[in-house]
């Protein structure tokens, strides 16, 4: 059997808080009535694919996602290690709100600081990597040559995009990740590689609001 595992990973669909820039990391926001239709959107396209195994976040505008897309499915497990990452005391804040109210703090989030916690039991980057990197590399130890779906967030298509093309944490964005886009990578015996970023074409308008760091 191929040690090959392909992934298929999802973004979840638009909440309320995306659409005001507002940091969400561990807060639990549902889907807004935009996010729900790019949810049935995905499912539609992804009705013909078969998945070895689904997962999520057991984040509710994560796990609504994926409940969308496994309707006709066996249900998405979920797990808290595919979280977002914890942004401490800026969650709940606009991106504009949390440099006002904490200088120091997002100045350090917008150079990507890679070992600086955000206050008030925030992830640094370092740590929210090895999560996610942990999360992923067991997924694939338990599914050898299959395919599985995982609905997560933009937090942890960042660590998986840098991750695959083994970029640096701290380097500025410079890709994609829109709500409910589909982003295929797979782990193969040499490491990771992307095969496609940021499908979107059955998403008219799909947000990207994250910044870059």
């Amino acid at each position: 059997m191929t040690d090959i595992v392909r992934f298929c990973v999802v973004r979840h669909g638009e909440t309320g808080w995306n659409a005001e820039r507002r940091l969400q990391g561990h807060v639990d926001i549902p889907l807004n009535a935009t996010g729900e239709a790019q949810a049935q959107a995905t499912a539609q396209l992804l009705s013909g694919h078969a998945f070895d195994a689904a997962y999520t976040s057991d984040l509710r505008r994560a796990a609504d996602t994926a409940a969308a897309i496994c309707a006709s499915r066996r249900p998405a497990s979920p797990r808290a290690d595919l979280r977002e990452r914890h942004y401490g005391i800026f969650q709940g804040l606009t991106y504009t709100e949390a440099e006002t109210r904490h200088p120091e703090a997002y100045a350090h989030f917008e150079a990507r600081t890679p070992d600086e916690p955000i206050p008030g039991g925030g992830e640094s980057l370092t740590r929210f990597q090895a999560r996610i990197r942990a999360a992923f590399d067991a997924m694939a130890d338990a599914h050898a040559g299959q395919t599985v779906l995982v609905v997560a967030h933009g937090g942890v298509l960042d660590i998986l995009n840098r991750m695959a093309r083994q970029r640096p944490l701290e380097a500025p964005r410079d890709f994609k990740i829109p709500n409910a886009a589909l982003n295929w990578l797979r782990r193969a015996p040499e490491g990771w590689s992307i095969e496609a970023w940021a499908q979107e074409a059955h998403l008219p308008g799909a947000r990207d609001e994250l910044p870059n760091s």
